[in-house]
């Protein structure tokens, strides 16, 4: 009776102990992006900062698996395989060509993507409101419209307007699609540039010289990597370059009308709480952004050829000094 009696402390001791050292444990959280590049290194930081908001801190009681393709759909696939294998918490994949992969490899993995301008359109949900299976994310779907009226506020002689895509890429298509559909509605024109590579953006760019009154960027990651080389062709040519994301103004565009992908980051990481805390990926409607932020470059605009009225830049949110 006295070593059933201790057979059975000892195991209730054991449990104990192991209860306690799986409590302890941190939990884990992969992350993978497409790329490097101001907008989506933003979002990686915006989940990390959101994470440690809800309780959940890197180096206490979170670990962060974090690695870049470089932009090479191959090697997002082996992250993605490689993270499945780690078995992680939650994955969470920046840009829509990184959630693809993730989405092809995870089955059982929680999954939320990030910066993915279209969810249905890349196959990633099948319905916004109930995403279902694993998977959810946030949406950065630009408002095309309310951009294209900013570029005619700015510049109401535009007829023709250029943009540099990267044609491999079902968020880039899906965005170059709806902007022409739009410019067609308003009776402009696109011209369009195709780049599968950041090495071709450059050549790209110069191809619209002659052919647009001004270029606008989309989150196209191939292309946002290499904006500079977009922003100097629209300087040395004088076509004024307009972006969908805020970042590419400081790095020398005239204007964006967009949201901050800090804040992208930060509703992202709150999702991938919830999921932390016990919620499925599935039950979790996808999530859009609404803030939009008016952000100019005078100098920038003068280098091009444009100059800015006072009443833009009255209106603008944050206003750079890039004067050379």
């Amino acid at each position: 009776m006295a070593k059933t009696t201790l057979r059975t402390l000892l195991g209730a001791t054991l449990l104990a102990l192991t209860t306690l050292v799986q409590a302890q444990e941190p939990r884990v959280v992969a992350i993978t992006q497409i790329v490097e590049h101001p907008a989506l290194d933003a979002v990686y930081q915006g989940v990390k900062d959101e994470l440690a908001e809800h309780g959940f801190e890197e180096g206490n009681n979170l670990e962060v698996m974090h690695e870049s393709a470089q932009g090479n759909s191959a090697i997002a696939s082996q992250i993605a395989r490689k993270f499945v294998g780690e078995s992680p918490d939650v994955i969470v994949a920046i840009a829509t060509p990184s959630a693809q992969t993730v989405a092809a490899a995870a089955r059982k993995t929680p999954v939320i993507f990030s910066a993915v301008t279209d969810p249905l359109g890349a196959k990633l949900v099948s319905n916004l409101e109930a995403p279902g299976a694993n998977i959810s994310g946030v949406s950065d779907m630009l408002p095309i419209d309310k951009h294209l009226d900013m570029l005619q506020r700015i510049m109401p002689d535009a007829k023709r307007i250029g943009t540099v895509y990267n044609p491999g890429e079902a968020n880039a298509v899906s965005l170059v699609e709806l902007l022409e559909e739009r410019l067609d509605a308003r009776g402009l024109e696109l011209v369009k540039g195709a780049a599968t590579k950041t090495s071709e953006v450059l050549g790209a760019a110069r191809s619209l010289v002659g052919k647009a009154d001004a270029i606008y960027l989309t989150t196209d990651n191939t292309v946002i990597s290499a904006a500079e080389a977009v922003i100097s062709v629209g300087e040395r040519a004088g076509i004024p370059v307009f972006a969908a994301d805020t970042a590419t103004v400081e790095r020398g565009a005239v204007a964006a009308l967009g949201f901050d992908y800090y804040d992208h980051g930060r509703q992202t990481g709150a999702m991938v709480a919830r999921v932390l805390n016990g919620e499925n990926p599935g039950d979790i409607a996808v999530e859009t952004m609404e803030k939009l932020d008016l952000f100019v470059n005078p100098a920038a605009g003068e280098r091009m050829g444009i100059s800015l009225s006072d009443e833009v830049i009255a209106d603008a949110e944050k206003v750079i000094d890039s004067s050379k």
